[in-house]
This record gives C-alpha cells, structure tokens and sequence, in this order.
C-alpha cells in the first residue's frame, strides 16, 4: 500500500520497530497524528487461537469517547414505555420489524427481548450484514431492558477476533488526554486475557500495536498476565 508523504514523514519521528510503553505509546500517537480531524485511537492485537477457538465479548471503558448510541429495542407492546423510559430511541415490534426488513438501520445498537428473537432473527440479511444482529454473548438479547439500555448508552464496546485472529477496537480520540487513553487501553487487554478460551496456550496475545486513523502504527510492549 502506498502512503503519502504526511505519512512518510511521521514514520520519520519514531522508531517504528521498537517496542513502547502503553502511555508512553498513545503519546506517540498523538504527536504523531496528522490528520484534519479528531481521528480515532485504534488498537490492534494479534491472538493466538487453535482451531474452533474464539474470543468474543464487550466491555465499558473508564473514559468514553463516542456520541451517545441510538438503540432500537425490539419488544413486546407491553414493554415498549418501559424501554423509552430507559433511553431507548425506538422501541416496539412488528412494526419495526416490517421496518428493518425493508432496509431501514437508523441505529446503532439493536437490542431484543428473548421472545422477540424468533421475528428479530429472520432480518439476518439486514442486520447481520450490518453487524447489527442481537445477541446473547453480546448483552443485547435479554430480559432485563433498562440495564442493557444503560450500559450500552455508558459506551458499552463489543470485541472479537477476526478470521486472521486480530482484534480490532477503539480506544479513544487524539483529542483525548492521552493518559485516559492509556487507561482504556489497559483495561482492555486485561478484559481480553481474562477472556481468552481456557484452553488456551501461553503466549496468547502476539502482538499489540496502537494508531490513529490515518497515522502509523506504533507497537506496544505488552507483558501477557499469567
């Protein structure tokens, strides 16, 4: 892939094969970002999986970074005041349901109740493709609404490995303290150890690196937790 010179330039400014610091690498980040825009905070890490092993779950960061979600609530009549009241955007059934179906994704989030999911999960070709599916493992399909609400509004993040098994997420804003960053940055890779399957073997985490948008890539030294 060609880069352009802003790009070439920055790789100028570090050492683009050493190993840093979790906050001392965000700083880098930073400086290193050149983009016109509050570009995103990236973090990228590559796992060890065997075969028919994943990695797979969510988690809420100290220091949010994102604008407030639009979730539509996939629930029964009786339920649907009682999503609205907990911050829910849409809320309601069939008439969603009809709605999606017809390409309508006006959401960020989709959440639905266990009794919904035999409808909700005939709408695969719109909301898989979206990566918009509820699910279980995920937190969005469940009974307890207002704290699937709450949590999700709080910056509630999935994560998972893709097939190369890297896993790629957001971890803040250049215009954020980098120090907070860091923070999110922490927590995460500590979720993910805690997370990894329990068969698997040393050494799980391969590599991490960290990046803005547009900008280089700089490795971390991450010391896997035993």
């Amino acid at each position: 892939m060609k880069h352009g010179k802003k790009y070439r330039d920055s790789l100028k400014k570090y050492d683009a094969a050493k190993k840093y610091e979790i906050a001392e690498a965000c700083k880098l980040v930073k400086d290193l970002h050149y983009a016109k825009f509050d570009e995103t905070v990236e973090l990228s890490v590559k796992v060890k999986l065997e075969k028919n092993q994943t990695v797979r779950d969510t988690l809420v960061f100290p220091h949010q970074f994102t604008a407030e979600k639009r979730v539509l609530v996939f629930c029964k009549e009786e339920r649907v005041q009682e999503a609205l009241a907990a911050g829910a955007t849409y809320a309601g059934d069939a008439e969603y349901i009809e709605k999606v179906k017809g390409g309508w994704t006006d959401f960020d989030i989709a959440v639905a109740t266990p009794d919904m999911m035999k409808d909700v999960g005939r709408l695969g070709m719109v909301l898989g493709r979206k990566g918009l599916m509820p699910n279980p493992k995920t937190g969005t399909v469940t009974n307890d609404i207002a704290n699937a609400i709450s949590e999700l509004k709080k910056g509630r993040t999935e994560f998972r490995a893709d097939k190369t098994g890297v896993v790629h997420i957001p971890v803040g804003k250049v215009s954020m303290d980098e120090k907070d960053t860091a923070e999110n940055i922490a927590v995460f890779l500590a979720e993910l150890n805690r997370k990894k399957p329990q068969d698997a073997k040393s050494g799980f985490v391969r590599s991490v690196s960290v990046s803005s948008t547009m900008g280089p890539g700089v490795w971390i030294d991450y010391k896997e937790e035993v």
